[in-house]
């Protein structure tokens, strides 16, 4: 690459990012160190023959410094930048997708990518990917169920019960029933007995007489 190339881009930093030319994905992505990493970016215009992937090391600022990787050109394919690692870096083409793949990747591999048109008169750039290389995964912690609080059940002192058979209203009208078929019976057999005794007394006076 031309060094003249290389000061036109780093002096076209303050260029447009996030245009919606350029939609790179994934948007964040934490990976553990000597693995393999694959960075997108789809480009809508199907007349980009070269990008450019780029690599910001610290949070963006006017004092960012971008590193430029490599670039794919249509005619030559991938094109790496001084004193990058090619075995590690490789840049390839799908379509209208784009594609940065990182080997092997190191805790100093941990930035921002971008991927990058050149326009017509800006730079344009995509939406960023922000890596994360650490050594071990941070683990989900699982989450602890919350107990509920068991409701205290009131229960009520259970009624006395009473001793001896249930008078139903039934069983007390048969009762006063009866006992009024007693009375009739007794009054009927009082009532005979007076007339039988009557009877027997004016027999005795006429045998007398």
């Amino acid at each position: 690459m031309r060094p003249r190339m290389w000061l036109l881009l780093s002096a076209q930093l303050a260029a447009l990012h996030g245009n919606s030319v350029l939609q790179q994905t994934p948007a964040y992505i934490m990976v553990q160190t000597n693995q393999m990493v694959m960075l997108s970016c789809k480009a809508i215009s199907s007349s980009t023959t070269r990008i450019y992937w780029l690599r910001q090391l610290h949070a963006p600022s006017s004092n960012s410094h971008h590193e430029i990787l490599a670039f794919w050109d249509s005619s030559k394919g991938t094109i790496h930048s001084e004193g990058v690692e090619q075995k590690k870096i490789t840049v390839f083409r799908d379509g209208s997708l784009f594609f940065l793949n990182l080997t092997r990747v190191k805790l100093e591999d941990s930035g921002t990518y971008f991927c990058m048109v050149i326009g017509s008169p800006t730079l344009i750039f995509g939406t960023g990917t922000q890596l994360s290389v650490v050594d071990i995964l941070p683990t989900t912690a699982q989450t602890t169920k919350k107990s509920t609080p068991k409701k205290t059940v009131c229960r009520l002192p259970r009624p006395e019960t009473r001793k001896g058979p249930l008078c139903s209203p039934i069983t007390l009208s048969l009762l006063v029933a009866g006992i009024l078929v007693l009375l009739v019976s007794l009054g009927v057999a009082i009532h005979l007995y007076c007339r039988q005794r009557r009877a027997r007394l004016r027999f005795m006076k006429q045998f007398y007489k």
